[in-house]
């Protein structure tokens, strides 16, 4: 049973099918999100890879102070050393995937192959502006609005979604925000020449939280990467798209699953 109280757990939630030597990926949720984002993905998962989801701080139900801690790479190293046996893969969503970014540019320990889904990034600090922090700021709600919807898949009045986001809002509070657009803010001065693991960077076409024009941008700044913006998608591709997502997911891996070349992280 998951610790409800605990900042961090991981859990196993597809073992691999037919396999000796499993690839081992870690999912990594968004802000105010939860592992249970990736279910649509899990069954469409390569074989051979066996899937755990972290529930991080930053969950729907938040852990009390998470944002005080200003180092949030931190909090992704932890979900990794909580893997048993070790990671090869990690696929990060949104906020996930800026904490992960924030880890691997100060660490020479890097995973076999990372997939960022939907992170926020802007090449220069000149990026940033007055009217940034406004939309940021004063449209989070709808941001959130979306992430409802999809996990909703149609379910609510644009209303009642909105009206739950709000809430949402409130319990992620003001400090949970400013850990967000903090963490955002200081993507120009990441040093991610150091992150040299191969990288599948996935965005969306629509999303109007990670723009597709970040994920470009970062897969530029990435010793070793692609993207791909998924056509008529918002912020969260692998439920949106989840069959087209898990195959791009599937192709990038699959020279790795043919040849083990790395070793896990421990």
């Amino acid at each position: 049973m998951t610790d409800q109280t605990a900042p961090i757990t991981v859990n196993l939630v597809r073992p691999a099918r037919g396999s000796a030597d499993p690839v081992r990926v870690l999912l990594m949720h968004g802000l105010a999100s939860s592992g249970a984002v990736w279910d649509a993905f899990l069954p469409l998962a390569a074989d051979a890879c066996e899937l755990w989801a972290a529930e991080l701080p930053w969950r729907v139900e938040g852990v009390p102070g998470w944002a005080e801690r200003t180092d949030v790479g931190a909090w992704a190293a932890e979900a990794l050393a909580m893997v048993p046996g070790g990671v090869d893969v990690v696929v990060a969503h949104s906020f996930g995937a800026n904490t992960l970014l924030a880890h691997l540019a100060h660490t020479d320990d890097l995973p076999g192959a990372v997939v960022l889904v939907s992170p926020f990034y802007r090449p220069s600090t000149a990026d940033f502006d007055w009217r940034a922090i406004d939309y940021y700021l004063n449209d989070f709600h709808l941001i959130l609005a979306d992430g409802i919807r999809v996990r909703a898949g149609g379910r609510l009045t644009p209303d009642r979604q909105e009206a739950m986001a709000v809430k949402v809002r409130d319990r992620v509070g003001p400090y949970g925000w400013v850990r967000f657009f903090d963490t955002y803010l200081r993507t120009p001065r990441l040093p991610l020449d150091g992150v040299t693991a191969p990288c599948l960077v996935v965005a969306g076409e629509t999303d109007f939280a990670a723009f597709p024009a970040d994920a470009i941008a970062l897969t530029g700044a990435l010793p070793d990467a692609r993207v791909h913006v998924v056509s008529g998608c918002g912020h969260f591709a692998m439920a949106e798209r989840a069959g087209e997502f898990a195959a791009l997911v599937n192709q990038f891996l699959s020279d790795f699953l043919r040849n083990r070349a790395w070793e896990p992280l421990k």
